[in-house]
């Protein structure tokens, strides 16, 4: 019998995903194959059952958030198996969903799983630990992992809005060196991503004709620290413009990166926590999953 895992966070979002699940399951099993349902009950369980037991099964799919889908990755990975995965993206942000174009409708990406197209993709590794698209640090950084789940489920993007408003009341940059193959910088920066997406938080948004997502290389985007509120102003209307020649960006692209930084910088890593370190080695492994996207 022809099996796929269905990995369920019912606590995702705004916990719609749960409730509409038995309308979801009858979509999910339409080209014939059977639902083994998994509904986590901790941080872990899915990157754990993955590792385990992907072989078992034809089809994994993954409905939650951001972050479940780095347990699914990560799993995969881990257990060195080439399964399709399917998102059906319930979380608050949902970035990755769309950089994408993974419908936020939860029956229509549930019908795009079945009806899509398996295809190679690139995936990040921070010092080893996966990240499915973006490493970042700085302003706006800690607001992924700093508000709570409640207040996500209840205003969405406002949560990251809101947490980014208070980390720009202190500015602190950061002095750190960035080396790429061929690009790098070297300063004080308040901000910084490497990443393989053209949305971060709900708030950043990158030129998508500027991003190639199965390319093997990431998007790396820095601010320098500004010297006075004019600059910080020009730089904030330069990245809503999508315009990266403003004198506090620096933005190239690379496959690999050695960053030298304060031990204290923290990261977050598809909006979850990373302690920082003084040595960090960023990898694209590039083709290193498949995942079902929309066809057309």
């Amino acid at each position: 019998m022809d099996r796929q895992l269905v990995i369920l966070n019912p606590r995702a979002g705004r916990m719609q995903a749960g409730r509409r699940l038995g309308e979801m399951l009858p979509i999910l099993e339409a080209d014939g194959l059977i639902a083994d349902l998994l509904e986590t009950r901790e941080a872990g369980e899915a990157r754990k059952t993955v590792a385990e037991r992907a072989g078992e099964f034809q089809r994994i799919v993954c409905i939650g958030g951001d972050g479940t889908l780095n347990e699914v990755v990560s799993g995969m990975l881990d257990a060195g198996r080439d399964v399709p995965i399917g998102y059906v993206p319930a979380g608050s942000t949902n970035d990755f969903a769309a950089s994408h174009g993974i419908s936020r409708d939860l029956l229509r990406a549930a019908r795009d799983v079945v009806e899509g197209e398996a295809m190679p993709m690139d995936v990040g590794a921070f010092n080893g630990r996966c990240f499915v698209y973006t490493a970042s640090f700085g302003v706006f950084t800690r607001a992924s992992y700093a508000a709570p789940q409640t207040v996500k489920n209840a205003v969405g993007h406002l949560a990251y809005v809101f947490e980014g408003i208070r980390d720009l009341a202190a500015l602190r940059p950061y002095t750190v060196r960035v080396e790429g193959e061929e690009d790098g910088a070297e300063g004080e920066f308040i901000f910084g991503m490497a990443g393989n997406s053209t949305s971060m938080g709900g708030v950043l948004k990158l030129d998508p004709s500027r991003v190639n997502l199965h390319d093997g290389k990431f998007e790396v985007l820095l601010v320098r620290r500004p010297e006075h509120i004019g600059q910080l102003i020009a730089a904030a209307v330069a990245l809503q413009s999508r315009q990266y020649d403003n004198e506090l960006l620096c933005f190239f692209q690379a496959s690999r990166l050695r960053i030298s930084a304060p031990k204290d910088m923290d990261w977050t890593l598809d909006g979850e926590f990373q302690s920082g370190a003084e040595n960090i080695d960023i990898q694209n492994l590039h083709n290193a999953v498949r995942l079902i996207l929309p066809r057309g």
